[in-house]
């Protein structure tokens, strides 16, 4: 089951990238560079949170929970 940043992260990805298949098992592989700053700049806009390049990994990006682990990660 989702928790709430997980579906706040979901709904706001589905209204900035729509041609993007969010319940993908490797989100990553759907993802342009356009798609990967989007995501970025989104995240850090919602969130209040400083999200860089080095942020954009594979692991980081693989899934709507990873992105919410990220998220997180940079709250506390």
């Amino acid at each position: 089951m989702e928790n709430k940043i997980q579906q706040k992260i979901s709904s706001l990805l589905e209204e900035n990238l729509p041609l993007v298949d969010l319940n993908s098992e490797f989100l990553f592989t759907e993802l342009d560079s356009l798609g990967v700053a989007t995501i970025l700049m989104v995240l850090s806009e919602e969130f209040g949170i400083s999200l860089e390049a080095a942020d954009a990994t594979p692991k980081n990006l693989s899934s709507i929970a990873s992105l919410a682990a990220l998220v997180e990660s940079k709250t506390k």
